[in-house]
Parts: structure tokens; sequence; C-alpha cells
């Protein structure tokens, strides 16, 4: 009798590690669309021109969402390679299939909802304005941009909420490839004013200092979440993963240890 549970014991053991080594491979198999392939180095696709969020030191992408993702990814043992990639292109960029991620201060709504996927929210930011002292009182809210000139980055949400404004085929709206040629625009006396997102506004104008530039964030701005983007139905897999690693990163800490690395407060 003890030879024939021990005989069991034996051939469970043996089935039960080859399910193992069978789910493994599964896994592992790019065979399997909606799977995670951990052997795969996944694709993100970026806009890099977004500091502190994203954006290119020495040809290599950095930032805040940068090491977001990356610590999320490396929690569950995911490979990503980072790519620049112009925002205008982005999204269809990820549809195609180009990359699997896309990573570019992305803000959840629902009119993307219907072209992607999204992982869930690792940040929050809003829309605010800049301008120059030239024009601070003539400028105090939003409201007052219904008849000014305003650059922006093409396609962004500050694009968005200024077509909602001024009208979509508004000829004082002026959009740039990048956030910085915006700027540019502004400190050159092109524009009055530049629309953008909290996050990116806020930190160049204190990088520039000499610039003098006037921030605000008007009442009526909604609050944004950002996410990370992916194919519409087909990278579940990655998704759950990075959604996993987010909610790892939040609990052990390493989160809050990047956000202040970043930002010099806690969130």
């Amino acid at each position: 009798m003890l030879k024939i549970k021990t005989l069991a014991a034996i051939s469970a053991a043996i089935l039960l590690a080859a399910c193992g080594g069978e789910a493994q491979e599964t896994a592992g198999s790019a065979s399997a669309p909606a799977g995670l392939n951990i052997d795969k180095t996944y694709i993100v696709a970026t806009d890099a021109t977004y500091a502190p969020m994203e954006y290119q030191e020495n040809n290599q992408v950095v930032g805040f969402s940068h090491d977001i993702l990356d610590a999320a990814a490396k929690s569950q043992n995911v490979k990503l390679e980072f790519v620049h990639t112009p925002f205008e292109g982005l999204f269809a960029h990820v549809d195609k299939g180009d990359g699997d991620i896309g990573l570019a201060s992305i803000t959840i709504n629902d009119e993307r909802k219907q072209q992607l996927d999204f992982s869930d929210p690792y940040f929050e930011a809003t829309q605010m304005i800049v301008t120059t002292a030239r024009n601070a009182d003539s400028i105090k809210s939003f409201a007052d941009l219904k008849e000014r000139t305003a650059s922006v980055q093409a396609a962004t949400s500050g694009d968005l909420i200024l077509q909602d404004l001024q009208g979509k085929d508004s000829e004082w709206i002026k959009r740039f490839e990048t956030m910085p040629l915006a700027f540019k625009e502004l400190e050159s006396g092109g524009v009055d004013a530049v629309v953008g997102d909290s996050s990116v506004v806020a930190y160049y104008a204190q990088q520039n200092p000499n610039a003098k530039l006037i921030t605000l964030v008007d009442p009526s701005f909604d609050k944004e979440q950002y996410g990370f983007a992916f194919k519409k139905g087909r990278n579940d897999g990655l998704r759950e993963a990075v959604n996993a690693g987010l909610a790892q990163i939040r609990a052990d800490g390493t989160y809050e240890k990047i956000y202040r690395q970043w930002f010099g407060e806690e969130k």
C-alpha cells in the first residue's frame, strides 16, 4: 500500500511538472496574441519631448513616466525598449502594432478609449495656462483666451480645449510638434499664451526663470488621468501585467520614491 501511494505521488509530481512546463511555455509563447510573452522585449512608443514626464538625455529616454512604467514592468519580469515616436502619429503607431505600449503623458478620455485600451491611471494632472508679464493684466482666466493667440502641442489636451473655446478652425491656435517649440513661440512674442499639461508647463517655467513666465490654472479645467496605451483588444496580457506592476510599486513604496525624485515632494 505504501509503495502504491509513493508511486502515485511520484506520478502526480511528474504530471504537475509537465503541466507547469507547458503553462510556462504558453506564457512565454508569441503564439498567444492576448497572452504575455516573458521572452519578448516589448516596444514602448514614446514622444520623448515632454520633460519632466518623458524626454531624452544622451539619446536615452528618461523622465517620471518612463521610470514608473519601467519599474512596473520590471516587477513583473517584463522587458521593454523605449523608442521615440512623435505624438501626432503615436496612436496610429500603437494601433498598427508597430509599438506595444504608448507612453506620452496620455490623458485617458472617452474618445481615446474608442481607439485604444489603457492601463490603470498612473498620474493626475490638469491643463495650465502660461503667459508673460506683457499679458498678465489681460489674461487671468481661460475665457480670456477666446480671441487671443495661443500655442499648443498638436493633438494634445491643450489643443482640444482651445478648439472647444475658439472653434476647431480657429486661426489663433498655433500648433507645434513639441512643447518646447510652443514655449519658444511665446517667448519670442509670437503668441499671447501657451496651454499645456500642468506637469510640463510648471516644470518648464521652473527651469527657465529668466523667461519670467506666469502660470495659472482655471477653475473650469478638469482633472486628467494619465495612462499607458495599448492596441485595442489585443495586448490584454501585457496590459494586465502593467496594471499588476503599477499596483505593486504603489504598495511597496517604489512609486512614492520615483515621484519624490522628480517632483521633490510626496504625492
